[in-house]
């Protein structure tokens, strides 16, 4: 009796895992309707939208206050300090795939 209460719960908890790990947003896909508006301030926050390679128009849409500077583009090079200026490094397909703040 002990024994198929042990099975029919761990049974239960597996298919409550599977479920809650299909509802879960991907980490890899940045979210679309966030919208972080000012300067980077959430440092963390940023580095895992960056690692979901989004690309320059999704950048644009969640930080529209930081100005994306894409390879091959002019730019002043003055020093910043408020991460509101991000040097974007793209990878073949065109997305974002690292990049700094300056």
């Amino acid at each position: 009796m002990i024994l198929r209460t042990l099975l029919l719960c761990s049974t239960l908890a597996a298919a409550a895992l599977a479920v809650a790990c299909q509802n879960s947003p991907n980490a890899a896909e940045p979210q679309q309707d966030i919208v972080v508006p000012g300067k980077v301030e959430d440092v963390p926050a940023f580095d895992r939208f960056i690692g979901g390679k989004p690309t320059p128009e999704q950048f644009r849409k969640r930080y529209p206050d930081v100005k994306l500077v894409l390879p091959g583009e002019i730019a002043t090079r003055e020093f910043r300090m408020d991460r509101s200026r991000y040097f974007a490094e793209l990878d073949a397909d065109g997305r974002i795939s690292g990049g700094k703040f300056m």
